[in-house]
C-alpha cells in the first residue's frame, strides 16, 4: 500500500495539486520569470531537461519515493512553481520537502510560506511523520535563510555531497522538523502568514 497518494491541498495563496505531464509548458513559463535556471546553486528546469526532470518526479511517485506538486497562485490561478515530497521512508516515516522554486515575481510574497505550512501540516497530521527535512545547496544563502524562518533546525553539512552537471563538488546544508516541534513551527507559521 503507498504512503504518498495524490493530494490537492488548499490555502488561502496557494493550492498544491498533484505534478502532470501538462503542466509542462507552465512549469517552463514560470522559470522563464526571472530566468531560474541561471542560479548555479539549484537546479530548475529549462525546455532542453524538463522532460528528464518530469520522468524522475513520476518514476519516484511511482515507486512511493515521491509526491510532486504544481504550485498555483489562487489569486491568478496560474502554476508559479513546484515543490515536492521526496527521499521518502515509509517504513521511518521521514520524507523532505524539496525541489521547491517559484517563478520571482512570487518570491518573498508569503507564498512560499504557506506552501511549506501545507506540506509540513500534511506530513505531520495526516501522514503521521516523525520527522521533515529540508537539504539545500551550502551556497543557497536565500534557501538557507528562509527554511531558518520556516522554524526548521540545521542538523548538519554533508560535506562533498553530490556531483553538480559540471563536476563541481557539492556541500548539502540539511535542516528538519520533528514530530515534537511541529505544534509551535505550526503556530509560528500560522502568525506570519497573517502579516501577508
Amino acid at each position: 500500500m503507498k504512503w504518498l497518494n495524490e493530494t490537492t491541498l488548499q490555502g488561502e495563496k496557494v493550492r498544491l495539486i498533484p505534478l502532470q505531464a501538462t503542466h509542462k509548458d507552465a512549469l517552463l513559463a514560470a522559470a522563464s520569470d526571472g530566468e531560474l535556471w541561471k542560479l548555479w546553486f539549484t537546479s530548475v528546469p529549462t525546455s532542453k531537461n524538463i522532460d528528464a526532470y518530469l520522468d524522475f518526479a513520476f518514476q519516484e511517485a511511482a515507486v512511493d519515493r515521491a509526491l510532486p506538486f504544481v504550485v498555483v497562485d489562487t489569486k491568478t490561478d496560474q502554476i508559479v512553481g513546484t515543490t515536492r515530497y521526496c527521499n521518502a521512508e515509509p517504513k521511518n516515516r521521514r520524507l523532505e520537502i524539496g525541489y521547491t522554486w517559484y517563478a520571482k515575481r512570487c518570491q518573498r510574497t508569503g507564498i512560499n510560506t504557506e506552501a511549506k505550512y501545507l506540506l509540513l501540516r500534511h506530513a505531520f497530521e495526516d501522514l503521521n511523520c516523525i520527522a521533515v527535512e529540508f537539504r539545500t545547496h551550502w551556497h543557497n544563502m536565500p534557501s538557507r535563510n528562509a527554511i531558518a524562518r520556516l522554524g526548521a533546525k540545521q542538523d548538519g553539512v554533508l560535506r562533498n555531497h553530490r556531483v553538480d552537471v559540471h563536476g563541481v563538488l557539492r556541500d548539502t546544508v540539511v535542516f528538519s522538523i520533528i514530530d515534537s516541534e511541529w505544534k509551535s513551527v505550526k503556530q509560528s507559521l500560522e502568525y506570519k502568514m497573517q502579516a501577508y
